[in-house]
């Protein structure tokens, strides 16, 4: 009973320190592979392009047409791939997102009102 009980407790902890081991490997492939026009976004939710990525542990971007700034590496979270569908699915959703709070401002508050 006592092995049984030990492989049960063994598995899921071996499993978990294989994925999270992966998942490190791969963001250290990308912060590796970055290069200079990648659009990336930082850990902090910061977007912006990669202007220089020469240097071992830093790398720079431009977030602004002429505003370059250095992070570390580590700070970069993901490659970033804009396309023209996901600002207009964006911007449809803020509009509808809108219009519901507009209606619900609009509606009178007299619920306690008796008649």
């Amino acid at each position: 009973m006592f092995p049984l009980l030990l492989v049960l407790l063994a598995v899921p902890l071996f499993l978990s320190a294989r994925k999270q081991k992966r998942a490190m490997a791969e963001q250290q492939k990308l912060q590796n592979d970055l290069a200079p026009g990648d659009k990336v976004m930082t850990t902090s939710g910061l977007y912006g392009t990669v202007a220089d990525a020469s240097h071992d542990t830093t790398i720079d971007i431009e977030i602004s047409e002429g505003v370059v700034t250095r992070w570390l590496r580590a700070a970069i979270r993901e490659k970033v791939i804009e396309t023209d569908e996901a600002v207009v699915v964006d911007n449809e959703t803020d509009e509808a997102e809108a219009e519901v709070t507009t209606a619900q401002v609009a509606e009178p508050l007299d619920h306690n009102v008796k008649k």
